[in-house]
């Protein structure tokens, strides 16, 4: 069922914005650590102003009985990271019958920039990570999160039946990306607009991003993107983040997409690149790191 529904993706009967291609380039590279983002894609394109973001459950989602979500830190030395230090809090910046809003500022963050974070006429600056939950009779979950300081997302399709969650795994970023001791977004402000799901960003180099949460389902989370005015087409207007160690210790571990009217499909250290109107991030094989984390598909790009 799986691949014939990404078939579908790439004949671009689902999406309007299907026909315009874009650059996927790998920077990916090998670690042992499965805490590191060492899988990097970056999307160029010349004059691209919107796109959309799908997390899906991965193919063997229901053959799950126990989750894998603890963090796996064999093989990893951080003690070289930045880190700077902060006044720790929790604040709850919105709440209703169907969604809360969460802020954290954490003690120490790889970055020191304060960003201001807003919902109606409250700001809150300095949230290193902001939680969005879908509230449920049976509890409330996350299905999307943003690190303000430096311009990082995961977003997660609300559980299926029988699991009570799932994990997040790949991160992605959108807008001026820069390249530092990782790749950032630098922000000035987000504002949150309960009533339509979506976060509105001013980065610090003037330009605008949107992103709005279009579906939220136990099948699937839709996001929509924009960036306004388009980024020159020589940078990255957004990027996957994720990991790699093998084929089952892995956020990431297959690349997908169409070429001349065919899927291709490669590991994701090997993945050579492409110019396409798709991609989807994905694994065939369940992982004992984030077992249940959700693929991630880029498409519809659009230029107007």
């Amino acid at each position: 069922m799986r691949y014939a529904v990404f078939a579908l993706l790439l004949s671009g009967a689902s999406f309007a914005g299907a026909a315009v291609d874009v650059d996927f380039v790998n920077a990916s590279k090998a670690t042992r650590c499965a805490e590191e983002d060492n899988v990097y894609v970056k999307l160029f394109g010349d004059g691209i102003k919107s796109f959309h973001i799908r997390a899906e459950h991965p193919v063997y989602i229901g053959s799950i009985a126990a989750d894998s979500t603890a963090p796996d830190f064999t093989h990893c030395d951080m003690s070289h990271d930045a880190s700077f230090p902060f006044t720790p809090r929790t604040v709850t910046l919105y709440e209703d019958a169907n969604i809360r809003l969460v802020g954290h500022t954490y003690a120490t963050f790889w970055r020191p920039d304060v960003v201001d974070f807003r919902v109606g006429a409250r700001s809150e600056p300095g949230l290193h990570l902001v939680q969005l939950l879908r509230r449920r009779a049976q509890g409330d979950v996350e299905m999307l999160v943003v690190y303000p300081a430096d311009g990082y997302w995961r977003a997660k399709p609300l559980p299926p039946a029988g699991l009570p969650d799932t994990a997040y795994g790949s991160s992605f970023l959108f807008g001026p990306i820069e390249e530092g001791i990782r790749p950032f977004v630098a922000i000035r402000r987000i504002t949150f607009e309960p009533s339509t799901l979506t976060f509105r960003l001013e980065f610090k180099n003037e330009a605008r991003g949107i992103l709005a949460v279009s579906s939220a389902t136990s099948v699937g989370l839709d996001l929509s993107v924009a960036i306004e005015p388009a980024l020159a087409a020589d940078r990255p207007f957004a990027a996957l983040r994720s990991m790699f160690v093998g084929p089952e210790q892995a956020d990431v571990a297959v690349a997908n997409w169409p070429e001349q009217s065919a899927n291709r499909r490669s590991s994701i250290l090997e993945f050579s690149g492409a110019r396409a109107p798709l991609a989807r991030f994905e694994r065939v094989l369940p992982s004992h790191h984030n077992l249940s984390a959700p693929d991630v598909i880029f498409d519809q790009f659009a230029t107007e």
